[in-house]
């Protein structure tokens, strides 16, 4: 058995998805208590574009290391990293939103990054050969964990590949009223082996609701093919 998987973005009218300050993030995340999320899946380039925003360092051996709390209601972090590029976990489990952290690795992880992780007290996954297997890894973290509903908030190459794998169950969008006009900006999906493989995700919408600020958010189905 899987985790149920939503994608959850804030992306303007043309799909591109919203820095800080294009968007009312209090509006946004204020939406994510419908997921009733138990861990929360985020790719390597989102967590290193936060943590620079704030002013984090790169590498935070020298932050204290946090200790689990018995019964925390909180989710989990779940980072996607086989590369071992995250380097601020110390500093990611001090910010209130999540309880742990679980990093999944693959076999090529660097020896040296999983003795980071050991000594910063994040669990690892280690699933698949170069890159990280997201279907075995998911699977290991419903049974080792019981996660049975996971909020992914992450950039398009991470949406795309969970697209891709068939293992989004749900996308939300909170759709702003702008437009972006430009291919700078990050689209909310790269996912060329969906037209690649003669295909694309049909959807089904399950909810739709005008916010304050004339912002949209919609929520789909995706519809599993036969």
């Amino acid at each position: 058995m899987l985790p149920r998987v939503t994608l959850h973005n804030a992306v303007s009218l043309d799909s591109r998805l919203l820095e800080w300050g294009m968007v009312d993030m209090g509006l946004y995340y204020g939406l994510i208590g419908a997921f009733n999320e138990q861990a929360t899946l985020t790719g390597t380039e989102t967590l290193l574009t936060g943590a620079a925003h704030e002013g984090v360092s790169a590498d935070d051996e020298s932050a204290a290391r946090p200790e689990a709390v018995a019964g925390d209601p909180r989710p989990l972090l779940i980072v996607p990293d086989s590369r071992g590029r995250v380097r601020m976990w110390r500093w990611m489990l001090t910010q209130p939103y999540w309880r742990a952290g679980v990093a999944l690795c693959s076999s090529a992880t660097p020896r040296e990054h999983l003795a980071y992780l050991e000594r910063s007290g994040v669990d690892r996954i280690v699933a698949g050969k170069e890159r990280v297997d997201l279907k075995a890894a998911l699977g290991e973290v419903r049974e080792r964990y019981g996660v049975e509903r996971i909020r992914a908030d992450s950039g398009g190459t991470l949406n795309g590949v969970l697209l891709r794998l068939g293992l989004v169950d749900e996308v939300s969008l909170l759709v702003a009223p702008v437009l972006m006009g430009d291919d700078a900006s990050r689209p909310f999906l790269r996912a060329p082996a969906l037209a690649a493989a003669g295909g694309y995700s049909a959807l089904r919408l399950t909810h739709m609701e005008r916010l304050a600020g004339d912002n949209l958010w919609l929520r789909y189905e995706v519809v599993r093919q036969a």
